[in-house]
């Protein structure tokens, strides 16, 4: 074969062109090129790693004396906190009960002893992800874990990575499982303030180690992957996700032959003790630390583990001058008033102030004491929202152009008919089967959609939310602000219109935020800034974006406007500054909102029933001295007082855009341009929020629905009978957790 051929080339034809061969010989040399570059760099990388093995020893552990606190500072500065004890009491392997070893070898690595000591594709993955500056990662190992626990801090850095693999390495080949797995139990965070699993058993269920049954110990392993968002106590919403996580951990036993079927199936979860905290985070703070904390850890500024070994500056939004001026008026207008019996002793305050333009939450009112009620009032989610939630039907209505059943563009002077037990109608005319009640059993008759605003109609909400649609009022609610995930949002239908979800003050406040900033929705900030060691900690803007168009929030706030000038929220007018805002109180009378806003600030108030012993929802009849407690009384009044205080000096700030309040129309449907005002507590919300549900479908039976959210003036509040709600739809959860087995306790 000549040198001009290749194998299997055809032979050269006359006229045609040779091959390319002095390029194809080119090449050859750049192919040895490569592969001997991609040998040298294996070999480097073998050595990099024999070096790193010998280089890299394993150091002293960490000394829990060195643990440092975290700075708590208010937004100018001061200090809020300084957190920093450990809680840790170490034990031996043998006196934590083989079943609860299972239960952490379940949920955090079941081939922890059949297993080598690094994961290498999950480090590979971590390592990649952080470098490409996505979310941090962490060992998926025990023997990873328990080396960043004991050896090493928290910070996700490759360095750290790289330490934290050849430590496990070498850690593992010197070590055994059993001393490695007594390590990591005593050194892992549990939550509350707990270190290691002997502090985690004695704060969760007052018992020692050695005492936890089965289904005990897979609770506190489920607490590992984040302690905050599986404590049932603090946040009752939790329930859905940490029942779901202890199930997990509990099948992990079942399927590595740990714990029988049969026994499985018997387990029930078992609901942790209220929490009693130091004298540390006692008062208000422990209240806006927690939020604080949780909303670092949510957001993923910085993880758990992270925050737990100390060692932090974080500088809050949380203004304290408007902090004080918000628990003063709580005080004045209701708490300094109340006896210390039931129903007075039944009374919570909850309440959540933001700054339009920023998002940022410069006042928080959780409670009177962490140390007393750990529940953070303003964040919990488990009771109704009531007559809150209107103003996003009807802001849904306005965005989507929606028609009445007889084809009118809805709009502030639409007429519906406000008779209660009037049964709502479907798109096609056909009844619905759902008769929902006005407050005290009302007849209104003919009234506008801004009429029915100002006095709370239930019966024209729920017909409007009908003609608008469930998905688009819950799209909408999402939209301005109300998580996907807030309890009782996903399954509603036509109740969702009467408020029926049940999220917390911070939660509505977004919304109201989002109304008065005309449309533009602001994610509810609680971190300015965040370091350690003097070394800034990234700390991502607020998410920014539209949620309803200018027009459609303008048109809210008129209609808004108008229930302070002269519905059931003039209470609110002692503030002294344009506003608008809605009022709302929920079935039985547990809770009572107001829901307002100007254009520089919207705060929500929110006051709760609830046992301070078995931590149930009560009513509110007869608190303080009232029939009943609504939202146009005790709630309007505090936060007219605090946002007069939070106001002030400051000078006043119109409304943009068409917001002027709508006037109320006269009987031929003339508008009166002169309303008087409406004294307070004859007009309050219209009905019970978490009345019988609407039926999508027609045909169904007529729900008779309980009186409204609050009574007139005189007489004894009327009867709620039980809720019930139309085949196809589940009924409420008086509690919001979503759970209907069982209600947790949220605390003392």
């Amino acid at each position: 074969m000549g040198v001009d051929r290749w194998p299997g080339w055809p032979a050269k034809s006359a006229g045609a062109r040779r091959p390319r061969r002095r390029g194809l010989r080119r090449l050859l040399p750049t192919w040895r090129v490569l592969l001997g570059g991609l040998m040298g760099a294996t070999v480097l990388g073998l050595g990099a790693l024999v070096a790193g093995y010998l280089l890299v020893e394993i150091p002293e552990p960490k000394s829990a004396a060195a643990a440092q606190a975290n700075v708590y500072l208010y937004a100018d500065g001061s200090q809020l906190a300084a957190v920093g004890e450990v809680n840790r009491a170490n034990v031996s392997l043998d006196q934590v009960p083989e079943p609860v070893r299972h239960a952490v070898l379940a949920a955090e690595d079941r081939d922890f002893y059949d297993s080598s000591a690094v994961d290498l594709s999950a480090m590979v993955r971590a390592g990649w992800n952080m470098l490409r500056g996505g979310g941090r990662q962490s060992g998926s190992t025990i023997t990873q874990q328990f080396v960043k626990n004991y050896y090493l801090d928290q910070r996700q850095t490759v360095t750290r990575k790289v330490k934290e693999l050849f430590i496990a390495v070498k850690l593992g080949r010197e070590t055994s499982k059993e001393e490695i797995l007594q390590g990591y139990l005593n050194t892992s965070y549990f939550g509350r303030n707990a270190y290691g699993v002997q502090a985690a058993a004695q704060a969760y269920y007052g018992k020692d180690a050695a005492r936890l049954d089965v289904a005990e110990g897979a609770y506190l392993a489920a607490l590992l992957q984040a302690p905050s968002a599986y404590d049932v106590v603090a946040d009752p919403g939790s329930a859905g996700r940490a029942v779901a996580r202890w199930e997990y951990v509990l099948d992990g036993m079942v399927s590595q032959g740990w714990l029988d079927a049969s026994e499985r199936a018997g387990l029930e979860f078992p609901w942790p003790e209220p929490y009693e905290p130091s004298d540390l985070l006692s008062g208000e703070r422990g209240y806006l630390v927690e939020a604080v904390k949780g909303h670092l850890t949510g957001r993923g500024i910085v993880g758990e583990d992270e925050l737990a070994a100390g060692g932090y500056r974080i500088t809050t939004t949380i203004d304290p001058v408007r902090q004080e001026a918000l628990t003063r008026a709580v005080g004045e207008q209701l708490l300094d008033g109340l006896g210390t019996e039931p129903p007075d002793a039944f009374v919570r305050v909850g309440a959540t102030s933001v700054e339009v333009a920023t998002g940022e939450v410069v006042a928080m009112y959780g409670g009177r004491d962490y140390t007393e009620q750990f529940v953070n009032n303003a964040t919990r989610r488990d009771y109704q929202a009531a007559s809150t939630f209107k103003p996003i039907v009807y802001a849904a209505a306005l965005e989507h152009a929606a028609l009445t059943v007889d084809g009118e563009r809805i709009g502030p002077t639409t007429v519906y008919e406000g008779d209660s037990g009037r049964e709502v109608v479907n798109r096609d005319g056909t009844g619905s089967g759902w008769s929902p009640q006005n407050e005290g059993g009302k007849d209104f008759g003919t009234v506008t959609v801004a009429e029915a605003m100002d006095q709370s109609v239930n019966a024209v909400f729920a017909q409007l939310g009908q003609d608008v649609g469930a998905d688009r009022v819950r799209e909408t609610a999402v939209a301005l602000g109300i998580p996907e995930d807030v309890p009782g949002l996903a399954e509603a239908r036509g109740s969702i219109s009467l408020g029926t979800a049940t999220p917390s003050t911070l939660d509505v406040a977004q919304v109201y935020a989002a109304l008065a900033g005309r449309g533009t929705y602001r994610e509810a900030v609680l971190v300015r800034e965040v370091s350690r060691d003097g070394e800034p900690v990234p700390v991502p803007g607020a998410v920014e974006r539209r949620a309803v168009s200018p027009e459609a929030a303008d048109g809210v706030t008129a209609v808004l406007r108008g229930v302070v000038e002269r519905g059931t929220g003039t209470a609110a007018r002692s503030a002294g500054r344009p506003a608008a805002g809605k009022t709302g109180t929920a079935e039985e009378d547990r809770a009572a909102w107001f829901a307002g806003f100007t254009p520089e600030l919207a705060t929500v108030v929110a006051v709760f029933g609830q046992d301070s012993e078995s931590g149930e929802q009560q009513s509110l009849y007869g608190a303080a001295g009232q029939e009943r407690i609504s939202g146009g009384g005790f709630p309007a009044r505090i936060w007219g007082q605090y946002t007069a205080a939070a106001l002030e000096g400051r000078p006043v700030v119109g409304f943009e855009g068409a917001a002027e309040p709508v006037p109320p129309a006269t009987p031929d449907g003339e508008r009166d341009p002169e309303p008087g005002p409406v004294p307070e507590g004859e007009r309050e919300d219209g009905g019970r929020a978490g009345s019988g549900e609407p039926e999508a479908e027609p045909g169904g039976s007529a729900v008779p629905s309980a009186p409204g959210s609050a009574a007139p003036s005189t007489g004894p509040p009327p009867a709620d009978p039980s809720p019930s709600a139309p085949p196809g739809e589940p009924s409420v959860v008086p509690s919001g957790t979503g759970e209907p087995e069982r209600e947790p306790a949220p605390g003392r």
